[in-house]
C-alpha cells in the first residue's frame, strides 16, 4: 500500500483508516473537520531519516502507520483502549 505524498503532507485513503479507527469510511472527513479524529505526523531522523509516522486518535483508538519518502507503508498499528480514552502520553513525539 502506498499513501500520495503533496505539499501538505499525505493524502491517506478513507476506507484504510475507517478500517484502523473502526468507523465508517464516509464518516471519516466529517469526524476530521469536527477534530474527533486527529493526527500527528512525524519526520525520522538518524536512522529513520527518509521516514515518517502518521498517527491518528479516534476516541479510545491510537492507529498508526509507519511510511518511507515514497509514500509506501512498512508498518502499521493499531492500539485499541475500549472505552477508555487514550492516554495522552501516547499523543506525545517519541523517536520513530
Amino acid at each position: 500500500m502506498r499513501l500520495e505524498r503533496n505539499v501538505d503532507g499525505f493524502t491517506i485513503d478513507a476506507s484504510l483508516l475507517s478500517e484502523m479507527l473502526g468507523v465508517s469510511p464516509s464518516h471519516v472527513q466529517d469526524l476530521m473537520r469536527q477534530k474527533e479524529i486527529t493526527s500527528l505526523c512525524e519526520r525520522g531522523e538518524g536512522e529513520h531519516a527518509g521516514q515518517y509516522r502518521l498517527t491518528f486518535f479516534y476516541k479510545g483508538r491510537r492507529a498508526r502507520l509507519s511510511i518511507d519518502e515514497t509514500g509506501k507503508v512498512i508498518r502499521r498499528s493499531i492500539i485499541d483502549f475500549g472505552g477508555r480514552p487514550v492516554p495522552s502520553s501516547l499523543h506525545g513525539r517519541r523517536g520513530l
